[in-house]
């Protein structure tokens, strides 16, 4: 029996497109206090008053969108992977998959690893960059669960992985099927966080008053706009871009005073500027989902020729790419 469990973590995916299931699991997620960090009652009122009855409908018609013959395109990657892994680990290591939200729940699947009675643990969520939102919420229910466990094994946690070399070179070979050079302009297009959540990050302190969008120093090694600008900076680099060649928005705001650029406006922007064709990489998701297939591919996709360009080229994510896999694998064996 292997001696050490890797536990792959995801964000989650509703059981179903249908208004009840992505409800299930919009409450389950917007009610997570580190989602959405406000006061108890008032993250209650929003959430299950305001947000979900008013949002369910038209996210159940997204849902049914990326929604393919074998599922959620979320969950199909995330067993691609796992098995994969497996491969690459044999008898090294046995490889689970589990979500944050919904199915497969963390419960059930840390409690069949409980019955394994593994000496070590290690829990890679799939989050390259640190965000409270992401990684801590994942960390913090694992810690909580395994916590209430009496024998409690040797844990590793896999917090940020975005400049790991491997994980890069993954993003080249991917990106390299397009060629950037044939399009205008090149976004790296993450999700948004609100601005306070990154602020939290520092003492007494603000995002804004480091050089979150030109270094990584000791001080912002955890902020999540440090670290996307970082992940960018290499994802360039390794394919022989300028600076002036791309740029750095944040997607999926809620409101206004989320990290900006905003991706949405940035699209309109280039399309105003003349912009015919753009290429979209988004590095924050290790697997396509909503925010890709829909957000970018359709929604982006009308903004852009509504106000004048063509064509916007998503590069797909990481998915089941081989070298995704041995990223992690390679990052599980310095565990």
């Amino acid at each position: 029996m292997a001696k050490t469990g890797v536990l792959l973590v995801n964000l989650g995916t509703p059981d179903s497109p249908t208004i009840s299931k992505v409800g299930s699991y919009l409450s389950q997620f917007l009610n997570d206090p580190r989602v959405i960090d406000i006061p108890w009652l008032a993250r209650k009122i929003l959430v299950n008053l305001i947000i979900i009855p008013f949002r369910v409908k038209n996210s159940t018609h997204i849902y049914k969108q990326v929604w393919t013959e074998k599922g959620s395109p979320i969950m199909l990657y995330g067993q691609n992977v796992k098995n994969l892994l497996q491969k690459e680990l044999g008898n090294d290591a046995d490889v689970f998959l589990a979500m944050r939200y919904k199915k497969p729940a963390l419960t059930s699947v840390l409690a069949e690893m409980k019955k394994k009675n593994y000496s070590k643990i290690i829990v890679f969520p799939l989050f390259p960059q640190y965000a409270s939102a992401t990684t801590g919420s994942v960390i913090e229910e694992v810690m909580r669960i395994i916590g209430k466990w009496w024998v409690i094994p040797e844990l590793r946690f896999v917090n940020q992985y975005y400049d790991h070399p491997t994980f890069i070179q993954a993003w080249k070979e991917i990106g390299s099927k397009h060629n950037w050079k044939e399009y205008d302009h090149v976004v790296f297009s993450y999700h948004g966080l609100p601005e306070r959540q990154v602020d939290k990050v520092y003492d007494n302190d603000l995002c804004e008053n480091h050089n979150c969008e030109t270094e990584i120093t000791e001080d912002n090694k955890f902020c999540y706009k440090a670290t996307c600008y970082a992940t960018t900076r290499l994802i360039a680099e390794s394919l022989g871009m300028k600076e002036s060649d791309y740029t750095v928005a944040f997607q999926s705001r809620l409101d206004k005073k989320w990290l900006e650029p905003f991706s949405d406006k940035v699209v309109i922007e280039k399309a105003k500027e003349g912009a015919k064709k753009l290429l979209m990489f988004s590095p924050a998701f290790t697997a396509d989902c909503l925010e890709t297939i829909v957000e970018i591919g359709v929604e982006y996709q009308e903004l852009f020729v509504e106000h004048g360009g063509d064509k916007i080229q998503m590069v797909e994510s990481l998915n089941d790419h081989p070298r995704w896999v041995q990223c992690i694998k390679e990052i599980v064996e310095e565990r």
